[in-house]
């Protein structure tokens, strides 16, 4: 498809975020809508390279308010828009093994049950029924919710994709952008190695590229790159199919059953910014040692694949979400901080009505805001893997 020389708005990133907001954008009625993607494929990045975890167990409202819009649109998904997602409902367990855990947790759940998820508390005794593969060595409480799980990442881009494209989107593949053109405070248009499209609005929903795509516009955007790594086992005919998702707070270590083996995932606290996406063997080994010592079984596992991808990092771990005032016409949704997968529904349907209304209504996200950096407004997430 020929680049087009107009848009009303040019999203740049075609992972979830960038989908979503295309879909919701053409669902309101906005005809005029291009996305870019520089991939061959939509959503290969920091979308299709994360575990697909969707939970409703946050330690701030806003991200707990973000669940309860987004997680129900995932359970829609499928008759909306034609695309089944994989939906699997196994639960969050996570594993506290640290006094202040304990009580950061206590009363993350508090706040949590106020807002009508009813997170269980745990007693050591009830985790070891729930999941006897796991050591529980160390650990001091739980919590769970039975309506956390997991969904597939690709299948969810893919339905936006298609869904936008019903509604008269445009949505490109192998298309770089190299520059946004502003004049007299505002968006005029964006450069691309294909031609220059000219339009009044810009949304920057390139995940870990954020800031990149930040400086073509002159506009600093706290948001980086951080590496994570995942590993995949072969076949574990032991591991039950109601197994949830594990997490081991305190490590960042997780587990949840992927076909008949196990994924696992473990934050190295110590990673550099970058854009480095090969596996680090090194950290690989501590983590699988950190994975055996808590999840025995694994020590018989045989290894199925191993990848690595991207984080998009803000400093108090929240998104930002909606206008930048210092530049008309241009919009950021990225640096989710490891949880975007799971908010893109709601996060797209919010940032369109930001775009098309002046505001989002389903959902006050102000607090989301870039202004926060400089007004001090900081909204720390403490449930972050």
């Amino acid at each position: 498809m020929d680049l087009p020389r107009t848009a009303d708005v040019v999203i740049i990133g075609g992972g979830v975020m960038g989908t979503s907001t295309a879909y919701h954008l053409a669902l309101k009625g906005c005809r005029n809508v291009l996305l870019l993607e520089r991939e061959p494929f939509f959503g290969i990045q920091a979308t299709g390279k994360c575990a697909g975890g969707i939970r409703y167990q946050f330690g701030t409202e806003i991200n707990v308010r973000l669940s309860l819009l987004s997680l129900p649109m995932l359970d829609r998904f499928e008759e909306e828009l034609g695309q089944p997602i994989g939906l699997r409902y196994c639960g969050y367990l996570f594993l506290l093994t640290r006094e202040e855990d304990v009580e950061a947790f206590r009363r993350n759940v508090e706040m949590q049950h106020r807002l009508g998820v009813m997170t269980q508390w745990l007693e050591v005794d009830e985790i070891a029924r729930m999941v006897p593969l796991i050591n529980l060595e160390g650990v001091l409480a739980g919590t769970f919710h039975a309506r956390d799980g997991l969904a597939d990442p690709n299948s969810v881009v893919q339905g936006y994709v298609a869904g936008a494209r019903r509604l008269g989107a445009r949505l490109l593949n192998d298309v770089e952008v190299t520059g946004i053109e502003v004049a007299g405070g505002r968006v005029q248009g964006v450069v691309t190695h294909r031609g220059t499209v000219a339009t009044p609005v810009v949304v920057n929903a390139a995940g870990p590229w954020a800031g990149e795509v930040g400086r073509m516009a002159g506009l600093d955007i706290p948001i980086v790159p951080i590496r994570r790594q995942i590993v995949v086992t072969g076949p574990l005919p032991e591991v039950p199919p109601d197994f949830p998702f594990v997490i081991d707070f305190a490590q960042s270590l997780y587990f949840h059953r992927e076909g008949p083996g196990i994924l696992t995932g473990m934050s190295n606290p110590n990673e550099p910014p970058g854009f480095d996406q090969s596996v680090d063997e090194e950290w690989e080994l501590v983590h699988l040692e950190a994975a055996m010592k808590r999840m025995p079984i694994l020590e018989k596992a045989t290894l199925a694949s191993h990848w690595a991808g991207l984080y998009e990092v803000t400093p108090d771990a929240h998104p930002i979400l909606g206008r930048v005032p210092e530049l008309e016409g241009f919009y950021i949704i990225g640096g989710f901080s490891g949880h975007g997968f799971m908010h893109g529904p709601a996060c797209g349907l919010l940032l369109a009505e930001e775009i098309l209304d002046g505001r989002a209504h389903t959902l006050d996200v102000s607090s989301l805001s870039i202004t926060r950096f400089r007004e001090g407004r900081l909204i720390r997430e403490y449930n972050v893997v």
